[in-house]
């Protein structure tokens, strides 16, 4: 496999990335640098968000850039503030070893003068948002009439948020021999337009097909009428304890109402839109960041500055308008080699636009259903048993055991088990175990034949079941289905309606193969570990890892994926909203 030694970069870049832990190039960097540093070239490249592509024009860049001297030789424009400072923060790390070279960030809602001042002060790379770099060189602050590389990252956002006057503006005042490198996930006419009208004779480069979604990303539609759209969204955060996740809305107005609906009823969420002030989005930003936040509402244009790597589901709440943005927004999950989960919530007026997609993305949508209250019920209490078996226990209780020994006393095992479990699952069961049935009937797309010849697997006549092993053990759908394919040595289209959690799983089979899988999973080890199997309570249910063309495997690492607390209590709920239960 190529190492980063084998592209053309200097020794000081090299230290970089060993210091950073990179250790293999991704393939956009792969094709990209390479090409940057032995030619004087245009670029298109085409590559989805979350394939490296600030290291892909980052490194050459840098090493191409002339540090003794203070005039600015590169400009990099970027769709928005956070987009920027992560671009600018990179740099830095990438650039810690090359005496003397700056990279300054300039972008709205902050000090224009203490940007023109750092700027003076030396910055040979300047990275930009459009608006605030049009308004410095109207004042005449900047000066990028002798820069040797523009980078355009992010073309397509760009363009799509209003921008295309204003970077023919910006253009307009770099010289006519630079080179420009164009980055993009989606290659509408607006962008080709732009590359036609500021670039010469570009080399073109395409990781995975053009305008296709990511691989690692799977992609599920749940139809519903249109007032249970938001009930739809809660059911889906509950049926997947430890999400982590970015929910999209059309408008700066229901991206506010639903995140304030999530809190009121109990969600760690947290709403990012442009109405925002600066300070506001900042908070919002780190908290998500740090986990505190695990529902994250957002519009699209806030959305652009995120780069957070494990991010299990994005969730569209409406479908955008532009078949491109939808692209944007499944690329915020199954980033860096790990995979992610799209799901869309639709009515039945919109299943049209799923055909769209599908055709635009090159991948199909698996039809889902909405969970019904048991069967979130069943995920929820599974997930608590699990969190109480691996709970570390706190020394400080000692002190008190003799108390709560006299208390408990005359408890049998299971009896006093049962009572630990039922003091948080009696809330939820009572909570869900009378609401209706959310899924819109005809909620499918008409596929004829489409669908048989694929070889589906029909629900009737499966079982479901439940496996000890999850996302904290290193599995995601992709990986766990390959593991128990392997296992029971079984055709891939054997094992479907694969569904991770934190800590456990589901799965299904046809009736015939049950017996196959109770006995190969009887007194069955992995590294000394029992791996146990039983036949879930709950019918069988869509879910993850069936009915899908071959896609390329990927393999989320396990890590401490914390379990969703659904919100803590801390005044969050003033408004006396009902209550969401849940396993604290």
């Amino acid at each position: 496999m190529t190492k980063f030694e084998a592209l053309g970069l200097d020794k000081p870049l090299l230290d970089a990335i060993s210091d950073l832990g990179f250790e293999t190039p991704s393939e956009v960097q792969e094709k990209s640098i390479p090409v940057l540093l032995q030619e004087e070239t245009d670029l298109v490249a085409l590559a989805q968000t979350g394939t490296g592509k600030t290291a892909a024009f980052g490194f050459p860049m840098i090493q191409k850039i002339q540090a003794d001297s203070r005039t600015t030789q590169g400009l990099i424009l970027s769709p928005t503030r956070e987009l920027c400072l992560q671009i600018t923060n990179e740099l830095k790390l990438y650039s810690k070893y090359i005496k003397g070279l700056n990279t300054v960030a300039i972008y709205g809602g902050a000090s224009i003068t203490e940007q023109a001042r750092q700027i003076k002060r030396g910055a040979q790379i300047v990275v930009a948002t459009p608006g605030r770099m049009k308004d410095m060189i109207g004042r005449g602050m900047v000066n990028i009439s002798k820069i040797d590389y523009c980078v355009l990252d992010e073309a397509d956002e760009m363009l799509n948020m209003g921008f295309y006057e204003d970077i023919k503006d910006i253009l307009s005042n770099t010289p006519e021999e630079k080179f420009t490198w164009l980055f993009s996930a989606t290659m509408p006419k607006e962008v080709a337009s732009i590359a036609k009208k500021f670039m010469h004779k570009p080399h073109e480069i395409t990781v995975g097909t053009k305008n296709a979604g990511a691989s690692t990303v799977q992609h599920e539609y749940y139809t519903v009428g249109g007032r249970d759209r938001y009930a739809a969204l809660k059911r889906l955060a509950d049926a997947n304890p430890g999400i982590f996740s970015v929910v999209f809305c059309r408008t700066k107005r229901d991206t506010q109402r639903v995140a304030e609906k999530l809190i009121e009823d109990g969600y760690n969420a947290g709403a990012l839109h442009g109405d925002l002030s600066q300070n506001q989005r900042d908070l919002v930003m780190n908290s998500f960041r740090k986990k505190q936040v695990q529902m994250l509402v957002a519009t699209d244009v806030a959305a652009r500055g995120i780069d957070v790597d494990d991010i299990t589901h994005v969730i569209n709440y409406q479908l955008p308008d532009e078949i491109e943005t939808y692209t944007h927004r499944s690329g915020r999950t199954g980033r860096a080699g790990k995979s992610g989960i799209s799901m869309v919530i639709v009515t039945r007026s919109e299943l049209r636009k799923i055909k769209a997609i599908e055709k635009k993305i090159q991948q199909e949508f698996i039809a889902k259903k909405i969970p019904t209250g048991i069967e979130i019920c069943e995920i929820q209490l599974y997930h608590l048993a699990n969190r109480i078996k691996e709970t570390e226990v706190n020394s400080e209780i000692d002190n008190y055991l003799p108390a709560i020994n006299d208390v408990l006393d005359g408890l049998d095992r299971e009896e006093l088990v049962k009572k630990i479990v039922s003091v948080e699952f009696t809330r939820f069961y009572n909570y869900y175990s009378k609401t209706r049935d959310l899924n819109s009937d005809e909620g499918r797309l008409d596929r004829g034949e489409k669908r048989e010849s694929k070889g589906n697997k029909p629900s009737d006549g499966s079982v479901r079941y439940f496996i000890n092993v999850g996302e904290r053990d290193g599995y995601d759908w992709m990986s766990l289905k390959d593991f128990l394919r392997d296992t029971l040595n079984l055709e891939k289209d054997d094992i479907f309606n694969v569904d991770t959690k934190d800590s456990f799983s589901f799965f299904n089979t046809e009736a015939q193969l049950s017996e196959l899988v109770l006995q190969t999973f009887t007194e069955f080890k992995v590294n000394g570990r029992f791996i146990n199997v039983e036949i879930s309570k709950s019918p069988p249910s869509s879910g993850k890892g069936g009915r899908k063309r071959d896609r390329k495997r990927g393999h989320r690492k396990g890590g401490d994926n914390k379990s969703f607390r659904g919100g803590r209590r801390s005044g969050s709920g003033k408004r006396g909203g009902k209550r969401r239960p849940g396993f604290y």
